[in-house]
């Protein structure tokens, strides 16, 4: 008998520690809901941040940096279609700036516009967990990536929410830190609005978001690519093109005024150039 349980032993050990190995760390729509509720919570937390945007279309490419303050971001463009603003367009650009600095009515605007996009985000945020059906699909770079596929039984409502509810696609998550590292969807079908009469999105459409841990807490957006096909009202088919990279994280002292931002961009205007050059091409490059 002594063999017979030798044998069961090292088969029981071999299974443990198969099974250890490769074992994922909880029901993969559990560790969704961990993800985002990461997400949500350490965004309320946030650091400061100083950064520039690439965004690139059809027309152009613009370059913008930006500085985050109490009174939501303050942006100076800095190249259009890869050339550095000069003379009139510079002046302009100045022009604008003061005025929001001056102009109470448009410092409100400007803050309305960021607390509707951060709630907007915070909304398709909150959709992921009960929205979709994940799965495990291995693991890629330090991250658990996983499959979804929308819930059949998730009552997708407003318009946002039917939108992303007919997505298929796959999340990265960084196994150490628990955050949302990347998540790439495409639609799967038509989305009509008022059985088509006041639009459809068509299917096809997809997006891509790329993450970038930029302290021991916090994480930002590195890449955004969003290409849609709408018809709105019958009439009008249009595209909805994005294509954003952002880089050049740099922490700047807690609770900025606007007017303290707008110094910042301007004290550094001179050599950022330079350095923005080499930190886009970097990041560019990245798969």
């Amino acid at each position: 008998m002594r063999v017979p349980w030798a044998v069961a032993s090292l088969l029981a050990a071999a299974q443990a520690a198969s099974f250890g190995y490769g074992q994922t760390p909880m029901p993969a729509g559990q560790l969704v809901r961990e993800v985002i509720y990461n997400e949500q919570h350490d965004h309320q937390r946030h650091g400061w941040w100083r950064f520039w945007i690439e965004q690139r279309s059809a027309t152009g490419s613009r370059v913008e940096e930006q500085v985050e303050t109490v009174d939501g971001p303050i942006t100076r463009l800095t190249l259009s279609n890869g050339q550095p603003l000069k003379g009139k367009a510079q002046d302009e650009e100045q022009a604008r700036l003061e005025k929001l600095l001056v102009s109470p009515s448009e410092q409100e605007r400007h803050v309305r516009q960021y607390d509707e996009n951060e709630e907007r985000i915070g909304r398709i945020l909150a959709l992921l967990p009960d929205a979709f059906v994940y799965d495990y699909d291995g693991e890629e770079n330090g991250c658990y990536r996983l499959q979804f596929r929308p819930n059949p039984e998730y009552p997708a409502q407003s318009i946002e929410a039917r939108i992303f509810h007919a997505m298929r696609g796959t999340v990265w998550v960084d196994k150490r830190a628990k955050r949302l590292a990347r998540l790439e969807g495409r639609v799967e079908e038509n989305v009509d609005f008022g059985f088509g009469i006041l639009g459809r999105l068509y299917k096809g459409g997809w997006f891509r978001l790329v993450r970038v841990q930029v302290s021991a807490t916090e994480w930002k957006t590195e890449g955004l690519e969003v290409h849609m096909n709408i018809r709105a009202l019958l009439v009008k088919t249009f595209a909805r093109e994005t294509s954003e990279v952002r880089g050049g994280f740099k922490p700047v002292p807690a609770g900025m005024s606007l007017a303290q931002g707008l110094e910042l961009l301007n004290r550094d205007q001179e050599a950022w150039p330079e350095e923005g050059e080499a930190t886009m091409a970097a990041v560019r490059t990245r798969p």
